[in-house]
């Protein structure tokens, strides 16, 4: 399974939900690779109006949103200036394991979507990571500067930018169905897109899906794996994710909601619920976003 996303790619945060579930249901049973695509690139031109360019991407979140559900920050502080920071540091992650680098990539997509300040620096990118069970903090660090991380993202950033040729043209019903989009002389995945690949073939599902199609991709390259899953209770499902939107709630659990110990935490548009463990040194309790139980 190949996953091209990026840490503050509002159509990838919206995707969580199914990613989630397909994650969890395939658990140990496939390889699971994220390439980071780099959404916001280093030569971007600078907005000529910072406040106006980030008035219309706030409203163009909130749109997204909209179809997805997933949660989006009360106030987008601006648009974020780079993806790099935030896939360096996603990609130093996974050098301290799978549980690890799946919550640093979490607090990452938080930062501009709960807190509404993205993490576009590589001290923004540290910070948002603080805290999370298992972390080297000094280790991610290093790791983040290290030649060899940024060599892989941007070995990342230049697979990204061959898409297969199914994804050249994609119909469908979605709102984001998820055509490759037009670059400097060529095209790069739309975010997300996966790609479930067997020694033999692979088939290509892009864009924002449900997910029956991931589901459907998989069967059809290995009949016989199945990617059902069973939901946990909501107790069990909040201490295995730490971080569940409403989206996400009825994909991974099932069961009376919220846990007595749950902590919630508004956003623009529904909450947030995080395990008590997580509200202890999430960067929503730092910033006095006032969680609640």
């Amino acid at each position: 399974m190949v996953e091209y996303t990026d840490p503050l790619c509002p159509w990838a945060w919206g995707s969580e939900p199914v990613f989630r579930r397909l994650r969890t249901a395939l658990d140990g049973r496939v390889r699971w690779r994220r390439v980071f695509c780099i959404l916001f690139d280093a030569d971007d031109d600078p907005p000529p109006d910072p406040a106006a360019e980030t008035a219309w991407y706030a409203r163009y979140v909130e749109d997204i949103t909209a179809h997805t559900g997933a949660p989006r920050a009360v106030r987008l502080r601006r648009v974020a200036a780079s993806s790099w920071p935030a896939s360096l540091v996603a990609k130093a992650a996974q050098r301290q394991g799978a549980e690890v680098a799946e919550r640093v990539l979490r607090r990452l997509r938080e930062s501009v979507f709960v807190l509404g300040e993205p993490a576009d620096t590589v001290e923004l990118a540290l910070a948002s990571a603080a805290g999370v069970p298992g972390l080297d903090p000094a280790r991610l660090s290093v790791d983040a500067a290290s030649a060899e991380v940024l060599r892989q993202v941007r070995a990342d950033r230049a697979e990204a930018r061959r898409p297969v040729p199914e994804v050249r043209s994609v119909r469908g019903g979605s709102p984001h169905p998820g055509a490759a989009k037009e670059t400097d002389g060529g095209h790069r995945y739309a975010l997300p897109t996966l790609l479930v690949r067997t020694p033999a073939q692979y088939r290509a599902v892009p864009g924002w899906r449900p997910f029956e199609e991931y589901a459907a991709a998989v069967r059809e390259l290995v009949p016989g794996l199945s990617v059902s899953g069973e939901r946990p209770s909501p107790a069990r499902a909040l201490e295995r994710h730490r971080s569940l939107t409403e989206p996400e709630r009825p994909m991974l659990a099932e069961g009376p909601w919220p846990p007595s110990r749950a902590v919630r935490v508004d956003t623009g548009n529904g909450p947030l619920w995080l395990h008590p463990e997580e509200a202890a040194v999430h960067p929503a309790t730092r910033r006095g976003l006032s969680p609640t139980r």
